[in-house]
């Protein structure tokens, strides 16, 4: 729960004190070792629940942009804004 919410420090304390507080919950010295544990290794513990929620692919550039129809054959389809994406995927890591 900690983890996948990526409490602050102030959630934490909430969280933990109410783990106290449960019947067959945690103890006190349980939950200053978690916390303690929390603290020094929140970075990595974070970064490595994205980079295993990834897929295979990972997105490496975008570029975008709106083009306008200037001429056409049909009054109507001038004016008409297109959408130009594009994406370079890579592998994760590379």
């Amino acid at each position: 729960s900690i983890a996948s919410a990526d409490m602050d420090l102030n959630q934490l304390e909430a969280f933990l004190t109410a783990q106290t507080k449960k019947q067959g919950g945690i103890t006190a010295d349980q939950a200053a070792v978690i916390a303690k544990f929390w603290k020094n290794h929140r970075a990595k513990i974070h970064e490595s629940l994205i980079n295993q929620s990834r897929w295979e692919n990972v997105l490496k550039n975008m570029n975008w942009r709106v083009d306008l129809k200037t001429q056409s054959r049909h009054i109507d389809q001038i004016n008409t804004p297109v959408a130009l994406v594009e994406m370079e995927l890579g592998k994760n890591g590379q």
